[in-house]
Formats: C-alpha cells, structure tokens, sequence
C-alpha cells in the first residue's frame, strides 16, 4: 500500500479554542479549562484567568494545585497527577478540542499518536510513544461521521492492544447506534450490540460513556462500563439561571420519563409534565397532548439528544400553546442533524442548553445556545478508575 496519507496533527498548539464569546447575539461556552501548549502541562494560574459569558470563573483548588468541579473530592489527596507515568490519555480525530480539556485537568499531555488516511480512506494508527504497562484512555466519540470514528477507534484499541498496554478503556463522550437497542419491527439488527462486540473483540477491557441512551445498552457490553451521567453540569448552570420554585421539568416523549424524573429530583424535586407523541417515522413524530400542567411556568425540557429537533420542537411549540412563560430545552449530547438548527433558533426557546460532548461547528452555533463542559467530569472519572476509586460518588 503506498504510503500517500493525509496526516492529521494533534501537536499543534491551540490558542483561542475555547475563548467566550460575549453578548446576547453569540453562542456561550461554558469551559473548565484553558488548553495548554504542546510543551507545558496545564498551568493552573491560567485557569483563574478563563471568562464564563463575559464573567471571571472561580477555579476550586485541591492541596495538589489541581482543579475541582461540582464538589467532587479526590480519594487520594496525596498523589501528585502530574508524576503519575503509567496513566496514557490519547485522542482520536473526533473530539480533540474535549480530549485536551480532559488531559488538561489530570495534569498531563495528550498522548503523541499519528493517526492518517490513506487515498483510499483506510485508516492508519500508530502511537508514537510507549504505553506498555500504562493504563491507556482513548477519547473518541462515535459522533458524525459515525462509521468513520467507529473504525478508527477500533484501530486505535488494536494499536494499543500490540503496543503491550495493560489496559485500554474506551471513552464515549458519545455513543453512536446507542439508539439501534431493540428490535422495533420484523428482521431489524441491534446494531448497539454488534458495536459492543466490536469494541470488545478490538481489545477494549474497559467502557466509559457518557449519557446512553437506554440504561440496557450497558449489558451489551461483555466488559465493565461506567456510565457517567452528564445531568450535574447542566444542572449547576440551571440553578444559577432560574428560580426552582418556577420550574417544570418535561419528558419530551414517554420513554424519557425516567430522565425527566431524576432530573426533577434535582431541582427541588420540581413538578414533572410529559409530553405524549406519536413518531409517524425515523427522526419524524408529531406531538398529541401534554400530561400535567405548565401554566405560567418555566418549562425545561430535559433529553439525552437532539437530533433532528423535531421531537424537541415540537414539544415546546405545544408548552407554549398550554401557557408556558418560557422553554427552556437540556441535552447532553447535540447531534444537530439538518434541519435541527432551524428549528431550535426560531424563537420558540428561551435557552438551548447542551455540552460539549460533541463537536460543535461555526454553522451549528446560533445565538440561544449554550455550550457546557464535560471534561472535568469525565477526566474525573478516568483519574478514579485509574485509581481504583469509587465513580459512583461523584453523583451522589
């Protein structure tokens, strides 16, 4: 195979990623950290220097000098991150912006890894330093092109796998085919469990996604999963953005019940409405009725996904038709499929509120969204799996 690909680069430095763009008129990120250059670690006194919408950040410190978020606690305060050899974070092509955050909070750099196409479009990986006995943590969201990022982290386990790595954990920031969990109709795949058999038979022995879609895609997997919930970072920028007692927190559909419910829970356990649909067909439904009662309230619309945006349109054309004040819509992961962007800036919603699960192109940014970070979160919990910690305390 003659050796014409494309390189893609991580090493480059990357300055004004992440920077907030102030107004009513510009999309907000809301980011933990800033990104270090390829020659430094993360220097926390940049940290206390990150605006959040036009306002200075407060950076909680622990005693190693490394960064807190939504009160979480290390379970081992006397272990310096930054001397820690055997933890490797690499990226795919996917989400490197997210990738390097992570990294960044654990007081690391990104892994030196030369991933690159051939003419023909085969994918091409191979780690540039060595991970043999190393803990390795490949962050890769299947987010589109899904078929693309699958392959290619499929590759990179492999890579990882011959390289002697003593463990490979895939990271899913988000899972693609998360979706495909049942049979619906007549001679359908699964195709949620052929993916986790993929990655299991690539070498993974480990699974860490944010936000499934159905809680039984984690017994597809024939390896652990730690399932990490995307639900406190939107919640401690909601609590800052509206009074609980105002609140209603509404399913969009019948299925995300239990969501809805949970995240109600949170926020003072504030009433719930749902909203009942009926889907004429693939990313198509139509809204019927509303069960409970949104008048002169503030209507948050709570999901794990926005798509299309039909099923969340929808939904918040009928609240204002019950007498809702204001929409708000929460998703972790925005996919923002045409004609999803349309439909979320016409107006209809207060605030579009999702993270950074996924990358979020300059077309796909519109004036009522916010963007959230995850990369505390996640980086979080690969430190305590890597620790052999508890990851279940951070939600509690």
């Amino acid at each position: 195979m003659a050796a014409t690909a494309t390189a893609i680069a991580f090493s480059s430095p990357s300055s004004n990623l992440f920077s907030t763009k102030g107004g009513d008129k510009a999309p907000r990120f809301v980011c933990c950290a800033a990104i270090p250059s390829q020659s430094t670690k993360c220097d926390i006194n940049k940290l206390l220097q990150l605006p959040i919408n036009g306002k200075p950040k407060s950076v909680e410190l622990s005693s190693t000098g490394t960064c807190l978020s939504f009160e979480t606690q290390l379970l081992d305060k006397e272990v310096n991150r930054n001397t820690d050899n055997r933890l490797r974070v690499f990226s795919g092509t996917a989400n490197p912006d997210l990738a390097k955050e992570i990294a960044c909070y654990l007081g690391l750099d990104l892994g030196m890894i030369d991933i690159n196409r051939f003419a023909d479009g085969e994918v091409y990986v191979r780690l540039q330093e060595s991970v043999r006995g190393c803990d390795v943590f490949l962050v890769q969201p299947t987010s589109p092109p899904v078929n693309e990022n699958l392959v290619e982290l499929l590759v990179m386990i492999d890579a990882c796998r011959r390289a002697s790595a003593r463990s490979i954990t895939a990271v899913f920031p988000y899972f693609g085919y998360a979706r495909a969990d049942r049979k619906t109709q007549g001679r359908e795949s699964i195709a949620a469990k052929l993916v986790a058999n993929l990655i299991t038979e690539a070498g993974a022995n480990r699974v860490l996604a944010c936000d499934l879609h159905s809680g039984q895609s984690m017994g597809y997997f024939d390896i652990v999963v730690d399932h990490v919930q995307g639900q406190p970072v939107i919640l401690e920028y909601l609590m800052k953005k509206v009074n609980p007692e105002d609140l209603v927190v509404v399913s969009p559909d019948v299925g995300g019940v239990a969501r809805a419910r949970s995240f109600a829970k949170k926020l003072s356990d504030a009433p719930l409405a749902i909203v009942d649909k009926r889907r004429q067909g693939h990313n198509m439904s139509e809204v019927m009725n509303l069960i409970g009662d949104v008048k002169g309230k503030v209507a948050v619309l709570v999901d794990d996904m926005i798509d299309t945006a039909g099923t969340i349109a929808s939904a918040a054309a009928l609240l204002k038709e019950k007498g809702a004040k204001a929409v708000y819509a929460c998703c972790t992961h925005a996919v923002f499929s045409p004609p999803a962007i349309e439909r979320l800036s016409s107006g209809v919603f207060e605030e579009v509120i999702v993270t950074n699960t996924i990358p979020l192109s300059k077309q796909k940014q519109f004036p009522q969204l916010t963007v959230l970070s995850v990369a505390n979160l996640l980086a979080e919990t690969i430190w305590r799996v890597h620790r052999d910690s508890s990851v279940s305390s951070i939600f509690q």
